[in-house]
């Protein structure tokens, strides 16, 4: 899990216009909330802070006019068509405390000869761990699984000191037979005439 520091700058305007004027500056507007504090509204600066958002669940230390403050990204709002930063929350965290993300999963093997076709009902996994110790991702072996094969949540192994944050009886990838195309009327009258 990847440790960021960032420095933050104490918001004085709010609203609409006040965040394009922000943004032009290349700074992301943000809220810091969490353990029954005040929000505080901060500005932070776009790059730092797009790279930050690389690594899933990153840690980020905010340096928050000479103030400490350990947080983690819990919601980002992106423009539609570029994908540029509009607003982050972020929730502080102590710590040793646990917090509950969410974490990608990833598939190593190949599925038995035939043909199957892997489907990923959950692309993420919910997760219970320490602040600062949340795995990056999960990695689930498929290897010879067949149709009609599932993998439940229950099945996935977890980084030590994580915990499933959800049922664990969910399924997270099935295995399906791939379906042929049946042939259409026309189609079949065309291969016969020629």
């Amino acid at each position: 899990m990847a440790d960021v520091k960032i420095s933050a700058e104490i918001r004085k305007e709010f609203g609409k216009g006040a965040s394009r004027r922000l943004r032009r500056e290349d700074k992301v507007p943000a809220v810091v909330y969490g353990h029954g504090g005040d929000p505080v509204h901060v500005a932070l600066p776009g790059y730092d802070l797009m790279m930050a958002l690389k690594n899933s669940n990153v840690l980020i230390t905010l340096d928050i006019e000479g103030r400490q403050e350990l947080v983690i990204p819990k919601a980002v709002q992106r423009e539609a068509i570029r994908g540029f930063l509009i607003h982050v929350d972020l929730l502080v965290v102590k710590r040793g405390e646990q917090v509950t993300v969410e974490i990608p999963v990833h598939t190593e093997g190949e599925l038995a000869p035939g043909q199957f076709l892997l489907e990923h009902v959950l692309n993420t996994l919910s997760v219970e761990a320490e602040a600062t110790h949340i795995p990056e991702s999960v990695t689930v072996s498929i290897d010879g699984l067949t149709a009609g094969d599932s993998v439940l949540a229950k099945d996935i192994p977890l980084p030590k000191g994580s915990s499933l944050a959800i049922d664990e009886d969910t399924v997270v990838l099935n295995v399906l037979a791939a379906q042929a195309a049946e042939p259409t009327a026309g189609e079949e009258g065309e291969s016969a005439g020629e």
